[in-house]
């Protein structure tokens, strides 16, 4: 693991394997680690970049409210500081809140998208402060509880044949990346606070680039769930409807977090789009 001085801020990054560049950006409250199942994939073929988001992991958390242009220049500067000229950018729920966004602002920096359980705008009022408030709920519990934590989301972000093989093989290795008890034991490392998912969940609540969809000219691939409890396909299908570009994908059978429970599909359905 190593650090980029980047944008005024200190960001976490690591680099596994060698070759085009492919930047990962994990999604709201999350980390760096949420990406192992696929850079095992990944490294073997493209130089993989994964970091953590200011306010999260081991990046810099700065005591204010964060802007989604923060979030995006941050990644510039990352860039820049690595001298990456382009990549592959693949984001995943915040994080491909951030990657349409910074496809808007730097489109030559992009060679191709790749945006997972997204969405391009928040339809319903309240519905920002609602995932927020989740999310503070989750890290109070991890605190006293994290097993408990773990299973009171589980039921939002996976799908419930997954959820069933998890408690009945909780050491089974998951796509030789994880475990049950790992990814119990890695919410518990470098936690968000209070003020980290305050100050992150105000950049989600200024996101909305549904009317310049049109103007992403990027090669993108959409990646949907079919049993998404928190961004159901439906809206990534009308992504899909606005990006010229684009291609869409719908893992059936499978929750908000595919890329842990359906990593290897997952993996492949990205590394021919990123292939071909």
């Amino acid at each position: 693991m190593s650090y980029a001085h980047a944008n005024g801020i200190r960001i976490s990054y690591e680099i596994k394997g060698t070759g085009f560049p492919v930047i990962f950006i994990h999604g709201f409250g999350s980390k760096k680690e949420i990406w192992k199942p696929q850079i095992k994939n990944f490294s073997i073929k493209f130089k993989t970049i994964t970091f953590d988001l200011r306010g999260t992991g081991k990046t810099d958390r700065p005591n204010y409210l964060y802007t989604m242009e923060m979030f995006v220049d941050d990644i510039k500067g990352l860039m820049d500081y690595l001298k990456i000229e382009s990549t592959y950018l693949i984001g995943r729920s915040f994080g491909g809140m951030i990657a349409q966004n910074f496809s808007l602002k730097y489109p030559n920096k992009v060679k191709k998208l790749v945006l997972i359980a997204t969405n391009a705008r928040f339809d319903e009022e309240g519905a920002v402060g609602i995932v927020i408030n989740n999310r503070l709920k989750e890290i109070e519990l991890i605190k006293t509880d994290p097993g408990r934590a773990f299973w009171n989301k589980s039921i939002f972000v996976y799908h419930q044949k997954f959820r069933q093989e998890l408690k009945q093989k909780p050491k089974k290795k998951f796509h030789n990346a994880f475990s049950l008890e790992d990814l119990i034991q890695e919410s518990t490392i470098n936690p968000s606070r209070t003020q980290d998912i305050i100050n992150q969940g105000n950049a989600m609540k200024e996101h909305n680039t549904f009317s310049r969809l049109n103007e992403i000219e990027n090669e993108t691939l959409l990646l949907a769930a079919s049993n998404d409890r928190l961004i159901p396909k439906s809206l990534m299908i009308e992504m899909n409807k606005r990006i010229t570009n684009s291609t869409l994908k719908v893992i059936e059978k499978a929750g908000h977090f595919m890329t842990i429970s359906r990593a290897s599909e997952v993996n492949k359905i990205i590394l021919d789009f990123l292939e071909s």
